[in-house]
């Protein structure tokens, strides 16, 4: 079960680390540095200040940047759909409809969501009261903040709809390169795994793992033969675990390693 939670993050160096897939809402203050999040399509970028509601059920890529001669620092407070359910049930909150949104919000900060920061932050400096009840009620006080401030709201987190069957084909062309597990691609597509893998094997005359593999490793051939990126700069969008990882993929399907694209330019398929 997801839990709720609020969390500080302290990063003194880029970090591009995290899911790619966000399981459940997100509710982000940028105290400082930048927090620059991507769908593949559009990239959103929070500075210092900003309050962001990142949706779930997204695929999304990450950096944490910290300022010159700084560090990143965010509060993060994750939304349990169990919560959510119980205080629609108690409050008599609905969404009206399926809101297609961006993947990140921006939640405009007045006074009183800044002094809710403020003893938020204040909190944390005193790890026992973190109890899971009083982190429920800091997370109800919260939302009540944000749906007066911006109402339509409303229609993300009191969305409990489940994906809907969207197309494969295009879907996959788009996420192919995001580090999730079949079962998440299956989910975000509206299916079943049995189902997910039946409908691929129609569309793309392979199995999903030798598609998504090879798709991989042809645009990281691209990427260093056309663009001389180098393995340690593509091998985390591209979705590998690591650089051996890649490096040993890479060399079985091509039958030499990423070193000799950079090392001679005139290796062809």
């Amino acid at each position: 079960m997801e839990k709720s939670d609020i969390v500080y993050s302290c990063y003194h160096e880029v970090s591009r680390k995290g899911e790619n897939f966000v399981p459940q809402h997100v509710l982000a203050f940028q105290i400082s540095g930048q927090f620059v999040l991507s769908d593949g399509q559009e990239r959103y970028i929070a500075k210092e200040g900003d309050f962001s509601l990142i949706r779930k059920n997204q695929l999304v890529k990450f950096t944490k940047c910290p300022p010159e001669n700084g560090s990143f620092e965010s509060l993060n407070i994750y939304l349990n759909q169990e919560v959510l359910q119980t205080m629609a049930k108690e409050y008599h909150f609905s969404s009206n409809h399926s809101e297609t949104s961006k993947p990140m919000v921006s939640i405009e900060v007045n006074a009183v969501l800044q002094n809710y920061i403020t003893s938020l932050q204040t909190i944390l400096e005193n790890p026992k009261l973190l109890t899971k009840d009083f982190i429920d009620l800091k997370i109800k006080e919260l939302l009540f903040i944000l749906i007066e401030i911006q109402p339509e709201l409303k229609n993300i987190l009191f969305d409990f709809s489940e994906p809907f069957k969207i197309d494969l084909e295009s879907f996959m062309i788009q996420n192919y390169k995001y580090n999730v597990n079949l079962e998440r691609f299956a989910y975000l597509t509206g299916r079943s795994l049995a189902t997910f893998k039946r409908d691929f094997e129609k569309i793309f005359h392979s199995s999903p793992h030798k598609w998504i593999l090879q798709k991989r490793l042809d645009e990281a051939y691209f990427l260093m033969k056309e663009k001389q990126q180098s393995p340690s700069e593509i091998y985390v969008d591209l979705g590998f675990e690591d650089l051996s990882h890649f490096s040993y993929a890479f060399k079985k399907q091509f039958g030499f390693s990423p070193k000799n694209i950079l090392d001679n330019q005139d290796v062809l398929l």
